[in-house]
């Protein structure tokens, strides 16, 4: 037997049903990871009102951000499994569906206990998402588009961010002040719109083409997870630098602001301000990534962003924080714009739907420590020294993982077909 490989698919060549399929796996999965963030970054902005309701300290809430986090692996192996299993489209609908209603709960939760288990459970949905998500949306796309839609996907969780700042900005004052200290409770009930979003992904997102090639038995696939085992701890090792430096970046920014005398309001338009930077880094690198390469568009990203660090803590002066925070962003999400296309690439085919997404959330897992990490030393000593210090380590280790690791840039995810030698 002899093998060729089988060319995907360009834009040119589909049809119109095929073109729109594509547009909807991507939309999907960017929506996914849109209200998936919205949910996680909802918390970020409420810290205080949360610990005011439950009387705990700023550190013990920010710890349900932490378990959150930690909580992502086992979603990735549930949804993954099921995914590789039985399909992207069934896994995909369900964690929504989960996640959404984890969300509603959590806004009614009477007390921290509760509130905490919440949260746990709202780490294993989000953990689900990404891997199931990626996967379907860039299997249905071109190879020649997939850096920009990988970093249109990724940016769904810097959307998710503006999302929750611009609710914090306009429906949260609102309820605040008619129903004072539970403001913060309607800001969780909108996460359960993202159920509806279920509905669109069975109407009109067809399963992958590329899952339906690659299926193979358990045993073949248990034993193809202990071959590659030297490439999944890589990216396990990539993913962890990567989250440590877009938690390190985000998560407690809004605390450090506060500190730097920033209002609520002000506070929600900085954030806002930043993520407009990330959606507009993760298109540009993404898109850079499909000429340049993975690796160089994810180190130009790096760097830069440490070059950023002065202007990112500048809370004596406005302008330069409005600026540092921009770029910040810009330069964090510019590098993860790369990543959805970058540990796919690197991903055996049959493995897509677990592999690329449980080292994600096993980085998340190595790196959840952050956030609480963070508040501790913030409160010990000044948010600013804490944070700049972490920010700058973590920089430094993630271009240094990027730079000696590999790259599969551009492979395709179809599956080879066998031709007889005899011609049959």
């Amino acid at each position: 037997m002899a093998t060729m490989p089988q060319a995907a698919p360009t834009t040119a060549t589909m049809t119109r049903a095929e073109r729109a399929n594509q547009r909807n796996a991507v939309l999907a999965g960017f929506l996914g990871w849109t209200f998936d963030a919205f949910d996680f970054f909802v918390l970020t902005l409420v810290i205080d009102d949360v610990a005011r309701s439950f009387g705990r300290s700023r550190p013990d809430i920010a710890l349900a951000l932490t378990l959150a986090l930690a909580m992502r692996p086992v979603g990735a192996v549930i949804f993954g499994l099921l995914a590789d299993r039985y399909g992207r489209r069934l896994p995909l609908m369900l964690n929504v569906i989960f996640y959404a209603t984890v969300s509603v709960l959590s806004g009614l939760a009477p007390n921290y206990a509760t509130f905490i288990v919440l949260r746990l459970l709202f780490g294993i949905g989000m953990g689900g998402e990404w891997g199931v998500g990626a996967s379907l949306a860039l299997e249905s796309a071109s190879p020649r588009l997939r850096g920009l839609l990988s970093g249109m996907l990724q940016e769904g969780y810097a959307l998710g961010n503006l999302l929750s700042a611009v609710v914090f900005r306009t429906i949260y004052p609102y309820f605040n002040a008619h129903y004072p200290g539970n403001g913060w409770r309607v800001m969780f009930l909108v996460g359960g719109l993202p159920a509806l979003l279920s509905l669109f992904i069975r109407s009109r997102v067809k399963e992958s083409e590329a899952w339906a090639e690659h299926r193979t038995d358990w045993t073949t696939y248990r034993r193809s997870l202990v071959r590659h085992w030297r490439r999944f701890l890589y990216l396990v090792l990539l993913m962890t630098m990567m989250n440590f430096i877009s938690h390190g970046t985000q998560d407690m920014y809004p605390t450090l602001l506060k500190n730097f005398g920033f209002i609520a309001t002000q506070v929600a338009d900085i954030t806002v301000l930043s993520m407009f930077g990330a959606i507009l880094g993760g298109l540009v690198f993404g898109y850079y990534s499909d000429r340049g390469g993975r690796r160089r568009a994810m180190l130009i990203a790096l760097v830069s962003a440490l070059v950023v660090i002065p202007f990112w803590l500048s809370g004596h002066n406005t302008v330069w924080i409005l600026v540092g925070v921009f770029l910040m962003q810009f330069f964090v999400q510019g590098a993860w714009g790369v990543i959805p296309a970058h540990i796919n690439e690197l991903s055996p085919g049959h493995l897509r739907g677990f592999f690329p997404g449980f080292a994600y959330q096993l980085g998340v897992l190595c790196a959840a420590s952050i956030p609480y990490v963070e508040a501790s030393l913030g409160e010990k000593f000044t948010y600013t020294q804490a944070m700049g210090g972490l920010v700058t380590l973590v920089l430094i280790g993630g271009a240094l993982v990027t730079f000696f690791g590999p790259e599969a840039h551009g492979v395709s995810f179809r599956k080879t077909v066998h031709v007889s030698e005899a011609g049959d």
